[in-house]
């Protein structure tokens, strides 16, 4: 499985490089225009925050859409106490997290903790070095990343997302969510556990094909061995 790309943005403009309070200015003054600027510069972050909600690609795009056109709706109670880009994200949480509970019934949040409790807290080691073989890796390695994120429970993915993958800071992350700091910290801390845990899973099921020499080693290996035996 390849990793889901998220959505490409058009070339860069003259919106690009204003602050977002200067776009929200220009389109509070008429020019709707604008907006678009707006939407390319935060397409990313939503496009995230979204999907490690409800994960189906088609329904990601619905939560965009409904959030940037709510967030257009509001934008005038837009009062600058939060960064843009938050309270733009936290449109989007609530509006992924309502269309999630329409087509599903939640585990309780208690249950999925309980479980997280559970999980293995082991750690992975890390390479001390890179090698071409890595490079030539990333792909995949990227591909379970993705599928270990995937499973985790929406609680923790989301946290995750939002700190690890986007890179928010906690209080920006527990206003989107609308949880305590304390919260965030502690969602992250087991999330790391249930992923690492995944991957190491994942690691001992492919141990038998670590090492496998590839075909054209394989085949000098074997050419230089046949003229060592056969020519002395």
């Amino acid at each position: 499985m390849q990793p889901n790309p998220a959505p490409t943005t058009t070339a860069p403009n003259a919106e690009d490089a204003a602050p977002d309070e200067e776009l929200i200015r220009r389109v509070l003054a008429g020019e709707v225009s604008v907006y678009a600027g707006l939407m390319r510069r935060h397409n990313q972050r939503l496009y995230r925050a979204a999907r490690a909600i409800v994960k189906d690609e088609d329904e990601v795009e619905d939560v965009m859409q409904e959030a940037y056109v709510r967030a257009f709706t509001h934008l005038k109670d837009f009062d600058g106490r939060a960064r843009f880009s938050t309270w733009l994200t936290r449109i989007a949480v609530h509006e992924a997290l309502a269309r999630l509970r329409k087509k599903r019934r939640h585990d309780s949040i208690e249950a999925m903790e309980e479980a997280a409790d559970h999980s293995s807290r082991g750690e992975l080691m890390e390479p001390t070095h890179r090698t071409p073989e890595h490079d030539v890796r990333d792909r995949e390695l990227g591909a379970i990343l993705e599928e270990a994120i995937d499973a985790l429970p929406e609680v923790f993915r989301t946290v995750f997302v939002l700190r690890a993958v986007e890179e928010m800071s906690t209080t920006e992350t527990a206003e989107c969510l609308d949880i305590p700091e304390d919260t965030v910290k502690t969602r992250l801390h087991r999330a790391r556990n249930l992923l690492q845990k995944h991957l190491l899973d994942q690691i001992e099921a492919r141990t038998a094909q670590a090492f496998d020499p590839q075909a054209a080693r394989c085949t000098r290996v074997v050419m230089r061995v046949l003229r060592r035996i056969t020519w002395g």
